[in-house]
C-alpha cells in the first residue's frame, strides 16, 4: 500500500475511532473539562495523531493506548460520583475571590490570578465595578461565577408582585423556505392554518427565511428580503383591546339604566369581566 495512502486509512480510521470513545466519554469531555480530563484529551489525540503518522507503528497498539486513555477518565467519573472527597482531588474546587464585596487578595495568589485578570473576568459578567460585587468564585472549569449585592440585582416580575404567563419553547415551523411537519405536528397545528397565517402577513412559503411559532400561537417570520418588513402579531392586543371595551360598555350601561335590577345586573358582570381581564392581562401583554 503508497503511504499517503496507509496515512489516509490511519487518520479516517482514528477519526471514526476518537469520534465514538468521544461520544462515550459524553459531552462533559468537550465542555467543562477538569484538569484529569484535559490530560487525557491531549494525550488520546496525540497517541492518534502519532499512529496516524507513524507507519512503523502499529495501528493495533494505539487502538490499545487510546482505549486506555479513554478509560481512565471513564472510571475516574464513576468514583467521582459516589465519593466527594475524590471528587474534590480530581475536579478540583472553586476559590473565592470576592467575598462581602471585599477582594480575597491570598486566594487570587494561590490561583496565580492578577488584579487585571479579575477584571477582565467581571467585565464578561457585564460588571465593570467591583463594589457591586457581593460574592464571586473561580469554578474548577476557570468560569467566574458573580453575584451582585441585592441593590444592584435587576428587577424580577417576582420582586414587583407580578403574575406573568408561563413561556414554553418556540417551534420552528419554516426554515430556508420549506415547511417543518414535525414542529407542526407538535403544536397542534396544520398546513392549512400556516397558510393562513402566512396570507394575514401578505407572505408566501417560499418567501420565508424562518418562521416560528411562539408559546401564545403567533407565527413569526423573518424573511429573505432583508428589506421587507412584516407586521408584528396584534391578536393578543385586539382581545385584550375588546375585552377592555366590552367591560367598558357594561360600565356605560349600569350608568345609563334607571332599573335597579338592570342596573345591578350590569355592574356585577362588569365585575366579573374586570376579574378576568385581571387575570389574562399577563398573557395578552406578554
Amino acid at each position: 500500500m503508497p503511504a499517503w495512502l496507509d496515512i489516509a486509512v490511519r487518520s479516517i480510521l482514528f477519526v471514526v475511532i476518537l469520534f465514538f470513545i468521544t461520544k462515550w466519554l459524553g459531552k462533559k469531555q468537550i465542555s467543562e473539562l477538569s484538569f484529569f480530563e484535559y490530560a487525557t484529551g491531549i494525550s488520546i489525540g496525540s497517541i492518534g495523531a502519532e499512529v496516524a503518522m507513524g507507519l512503523e507503528r502499529s495501528i493495533f497498539h494505539g487502538i490499545i493506548g487510546v482505549i486506555i486513555f479513554a478509560a481512565i477518565p471513564f472510571i475516574s467519573g464513576v468514583i467521582s460520583l459516589k465519593s466527594k472527597k475524590f471528587r474534590d482531588f480530581v475536579e478540583g474546587t472553586g476559590t473565592i475571590f470576592i467575598k462581602d464585596g471585599k477582594i480575597m487578595e491570598d486566594n487570587m495568589k494561590k490561583e496565580r490570578y492578577t488584579t487585571d485578570e479579575l477584571l477582565e473576568l467581571l467585565r464578561r459578567k457585564d460588571v465593570y465595578q467591583v463594589a457591586d460585587v457581593e460574592f464571586a468564585v473561580l469554578e474548577p472549569t476557570g468560569d467566574l461565577s458573580v453575584m451582585l449585592k441585592k441593590e444592584n440585582q435587576p428587577l424580577t416580575p417576582k420582586d414587583l408582585n407580578l403574575a406573568i404567563a408561563p413561556i414554553k419553547e418556540p417551534q420552528t415551523v419554516i426554515m430556508d423556505g420549506v415547511i417543518m411537519d414535525e414542529p407542526l405536528a407538535t403544536i397542534g397545528r396544520s398546513r392549512a392554518w400556516l397558510y393562513t397565517e402566512l396570507d394575514k402577513l401578505g407572505v408566501t412559503v417560499e418567501n420565508v427565511f424562518l418562521g416560528q411559532v411562539n408559546s401564545y400561537g403567533e407565527l413569526t417570520v423573518d424573511l429573505f428580503d432583508d428589506q421587507l418588513q412584516v407586521p408584528s402579531p396584534q391578536d393578543r392586543a385586539l382581545i385584550l383591546s375588546t375585552l377592555k371595551k366590552c367591560q367598558a360598555d357594561l360600565e356605560l350601561f349600569a350608568l345609563g339604566t334607571e332599573v335597579k335590577e338592570a342596573r345591578q345586573m350590569y355592574s356585577e358582570n362588569s365585575e366579573k369581566l374586570q376579574k378576568a381581564i385581571d387575570k389574562v392581562m399577563p398573557i395578552l401583554k406578554g
